[in-house]
């Protein structure tokens, strides 16, 4: 799901992404990986924007990534093949805090061969570009910080300033998920209000995706427990959106105890 927020995020307010690593609003348009001449590496977590004149390359990780370097390398080649003439800006942006030593790798060197790239830690960053922009709302929880609930605070009172309906619902759906890299569920829902993320594109697709891999589960096992695994993988997301049990339970068309016991046994 991180994977699809920030997709999401970086497609939707592509000028606020630019303006904050490129330094000027650019308007940019998604360029499919498709559109290189090799099949991606990982297209789950692959963003390609481009311009007539660049092509941002972002990578957003949770977790520290060993072949990082390689693909960084990889596209980049790819990249200039499809588009020799285009300057090529590549970010790799960290949301969770770690102190592994491949966080803080930039470079991947094989043989003569030297490529460099950027590295962001979201908890290092100031907070004020994040909170200026809409776009990056839902990052900013995740900036420097000594109070993420504090900051979170921060955050809602700048989406509650949003007059779009949908874009409000979306972004504090998007940040009510990212929150949840570092704030528990039930403090997330005291701060933001679930009754407006329940109108948004990312809770419906957090909804769709559960059902979709509930119907392709039980197709692959012919039983009826791979459809109710799949609906119970998505209880952790419904919760960092701020519903109650009974909400998920009837949400998901299951058993208010199942999901009782679902979340016990992962806070053990």
């Amino acid at each position: 799901m991180f994977d699809n927020l920030c997709k999401f995020l970086a497609e939707s307010f592509s000028e606020d992404y630019a303006a904050w690593l490129l330094g000027r609003p650019i308007k940019l348009t998604k360029l499919s990986p498709t559109e290189l001449s090799l099949e991606p590496i990982r297209a789950d977590s692959l963003i390609l924007e481009q311009s007539e004149d660049l092509v941002l390359h972002l990578e957003f990780q949770t977790e520290p990534d060993p072949t990082m370097g390689f693909r960084m390398l990889d596209y980049r080649v790819r990249v200039y093949r499809r588009f020799p003439q285009k300057t090529m800006h590549q970010f790799v942006i960290y949301l969770k805090p770690s102190s592994n030593d491949l966080v803080y790798q930039d470079s991947f060197q094989v043989g003569e061969t030297v490529h460099r790239y950027q590295v962001i830690r979201l908890w290092e960053q100031p907070s004020e570009t994040f909170l200026q922009s809409p776009g990056l709302l839902p990052l900013a929880v995740l900036t420097q910080t000594s109070d993420p609930a504090l900051k979170l605070r921060e955050v809602a009172t700048a989406l509650d300033q949003i007059e779009d309906n949908r874009v409000k619902a979306n972004l504090m759906a998007a940040t009510s998920v990212f929150g949840g890299i570092l704030l528990a569920p039930e403090l997330i829902k005291t701060i933001l209000r679930s009754e407006i993320m329940k109108e948004s594109a990312v809770y419906q697709e957090i909804l769709e995706e559960g059902k979709i891999a509930g119907k392709l589960e039980g197709r692959l096992e012919g039983k009826l427990e791979g459809r109710l695994e799949a609906k119970l993988e998505t209880i952790p997301l419904l919760k960092k959106l701020g519903l109650t049990i009974v909400e998920i339970a009837k949400e998901l068309d299951i058993d208010v105890e199942l999901v009782n016991r679902f979340v016990a046994n992962q806070n053990n």
